[in-house]
C-alpha cells in the first residue's frame, strides 16, 4: 500500500497500527495504580509486585529491536497479527491469574507480545505514506505513545474503583480483550503486508545473551533484599557483568563475520553517543515514581484507586504541555533543553519529598501537590523527546534505525532497573510491617534517589552535547 492508495484507507490502516503503539505503554503504566489491590488479592510480596512491572519492561526492552527485525523479515502485517493476538492472550492470562507467579509469567509474555507488535506501526509509516505526509504520521505516533502514559493512571483508577463485573484489579488487563478483538475483526484487512528492503537475519545468540545479562541483574535486585541476599542472588549479580562482557564480545565477533548484530558496537565511537545512551539509562528511572507514590497514597494514606489516579493527572497535563512548548524552549535554550527539563523534574522530586516530610502520613495541600507532580510531568515533556532525538541525531545515517531501537530499549531497561532498585529501596525502608510514617520516609528516600538519577542523566546529556560539539 503506497501513496497511490486512497487517503482514507491509509489513515484507517495507520489507526489500526496505532492501537499497537498505544497498548504497550498503557499496560506498563496502568498496573501501578493496581499494586495495592493485587498485593491484597494474591497475597503478593513486595518483590513480586516489582517483578510484575520490571518483568514486563525487561522482556519488552530485550526483544523490541528483534520485533522490528522480525517485521522486516516476515512481514509487518504478520508480526502485528502475532503480536496483538499474543497480547490479547497474555492479557487474559494476567486477568485470570490466581497467584503472583502466574501474573509475573503473564506479564513477561505480555512484554514479549508487545515487542512483536509495537515496532510495526513505526516501521510501516514509510510503506503507508508519501514523503509529505510522514511528518504528520510520526507526530500522531508520538502523541499516541505519550497519551497512553498520560491517561493510564487515571484510567486504571477509574476502572478499579468502578469494579466492573466485580473484577477489581483484573479489569485493567481484561479491558484489552475487546480492543484486540475489534482490531482482529475489523482492522487487519486494512493493513499492508510490507517488509524491509534487505532484511538482515536475526542475531539469535545476541538476543539470548542480552536477555541473560538483564535477567541476571534484575531478578536478584528485586528478590535479593526480601530473601536476605541468599547465595544464588549474589552469584547472579556477579555473573551479570560477565554475561554483559560475553554479549559485547560476541556482538563484535558477529559483526566481523559479516552479520548484523543486535547492537552495532562500532557505533560507540560516534562522538557523544555513549554519553547520551548512558544519560537515557539514568533518565527513565522516573517510572519508579508511579509505583512508589501509588503505593504510598493507597497503603499509607488510604486513598482509593480513583483518587490515586486523579492525583497523577497534573503529571499528565504537564507531560502534554511540555512538548507543545519545546520548539519555543529550543529557540531560547538550544541544546540545554533536555538538561533543563530533567532539572525541573529534580525540583519536582525534591519538592514532593519536602511536602511529605512536612506532613508525613498525610496528603499534602492540594496546590503544592499539583505543582510538584506537574513539575515532574512538564520536565518529562521537555526532556524525553529532546533527549531521545539528541541521541538518535548523533548516529550516522546508516545506523539511525538501529540507534532508535537501542534508545527505546534503553528507556525500557532504565524503567525496569528503576523499579527494581528504587522500588527495593522504598520497600526496604518501609519495612515488612509498614506504618504511615515508615512509608513516608520510604517515599522521601525514593524521590531523592529518582531526583539524583535525573541529575546524573542531565549531566550526561550535557557531556554528550559537548563531546559532539568539539568534533570538526
Amino acid at each position: 500500500m503506497h501513496a497511490k492508495t486512497s487517503d482514507k484507507r491509509r489513515w484507517l490502516a495507520f489507526a489500526v497500527l496505532l492501537v499497537g503503539a498505544f497498548l504497550p505503554p498503557l499496560d506498563f503504566f496502568i498496573v501501578n495504580v493496581a499494586m495495592p489491590s493485587i498485593q491484597g488479592s494474591l497475597d503478593a510480596s513486595a518483590a513480586e509486585l516489582q517483578l510484575v512491572i520490571s518483568g514486563y519492561a525487561a522482556a519488552y526492552a530485550v526483544f523490541l529491536i528483534t520485533g522490528g527485525r522480525l517485521g522486516d523479515l516476515f512481514g509487518r502485517r504478520r508480526m502485528f497479527l502475532i503480536g496483538i493476538s499474543g497480547f490479547g492472550l497474555t492479557s487474559l492470562m494476567c486477568g485470570l491469574a490466581t497467584s503472583p507467579s502466574m501474573l509475573i509469567a503473564g506479564r513477561v509474555l505480555q512484554g514479549l507480545s508487545a515487542a512483536a507488535m509495537a515496532p510495526q506501526g513505526l516501521a510501516s509509516i514509510h510503506a503507508l505514506f508519501p514523503v509529505h505526509e510522514r511528518a504528520r504520521a510520526l507526530g500522531l505516533y508520538g502523541a499516541t505513545v505519550g497519551l497512553a502514559a498520560v491517561v493510564a493512571q487515571a484510567l486504571g483508577g477509574a476502572l478499579i474503583s468502578a469494579d466492573v463485573f466485580h473484577l477489581q484489579w483484573r479489569v485493567i488487563f481484561l479491558i484489552n480483550l475487546p480492543v484486540v478483538a475489534a482490531v482482529l475483526i475489523g482492522g487487519l484487512p486494512l493493513l499492508p503486508d510490507s517488509r524491509g528492503d534487505s532484511p538482515a537475519p536475526i542475531d539469535r545468540v545476541g538476543v539470548l545473551l542480552c536477555a541473560l545479562t538483564l535477567g541476571l541483574l534484575i531478578v536478584p535486585l528485586v528478590e535479593g533484599r526480601e530473601l536476605g541476599w541468599p547465595a544464588w542472588a549474589c552469584v547472579m549479580l556477579i555473573a551479570s557483568p560477565v554475561a554483559g562482557v560475553w554479549f559485547w564480545q560476541y556482538e563484535k565477533s558477529f559483526a566481523r563475520r559479516g552479520g548484523v548484530p543486535l547492537v552495532n558496537v562500532e557505533l560507540v565511537h560516534q562522538p557523544g553517543l555513549m554519553s547520551g545512551l548512558t544519560g537515557v539509562l539514568f533518565f527513565y528511572v522516573v517510572s519508579a515514581f508511579f509505583l512508589v507514590f501509588s503505593v504510598y497514597l493507597q497503603s499509607a494514606l488510604g486513598l482509593d484507586p480513583l483518587a490515586t489516579g486523579l492525583i497523577f493527572l497534573p503529571f499528565g497535563v504537564g507531560f502534554f504541555i511540555g512538548p507543545l512548548t519545546t520548539p519555543l524552549a529550543i529557540r531560547y535554550f538550544g541544546h540545554w533543553v533536555p538538561a533543563i527539563g530533567m532539572l525541573l523534574e529534580v525540583v519536582g522530586c525534591v519538592y514532593l519529598a519536602a511536602l511529605v516530610a512536612d506532613a508525613p502520613g498525610q496528603l499534602p495541600a492540594h496546590l503544592p501537590l499539583v505543582v510538584a507532580v506537574g513539575l515532574l510531568g512538564f520536565g518529562q515533556g521537555w526532556a524525553l523527546p529532546t533527549l531521545v532525538r539528541s541521541v538518535i541525531d548523533r548516529a550516522p545515517a546508516t545506523g539511525s534505525g538501529m540507534i532508535a531501537g537501542i534508545t527505546n530499549s534503553a528507556l525500557q531497561i532504565s524503567a525496569a532497573l528503576g523499579v527494581a532498585v528504587i522500588g527495593g529501596i522504598f520497600f526496604g525502608i518501609a519495612g515488612t510491617s509498614p506504618s504511615a510514617l515508615s512509608m513516608a520516609h520510604a517515599l522521601m528516600a525514593a524521590m531523592l534517589c529518582i531526583g539524583g538519577s535525573l541529575a546524573i542523566s542531565a549531566i550526561f546529556s550535557v557531556v554528550a552535547w559537548r563531546s559532539s560539539a568539539r568534533q570538526p
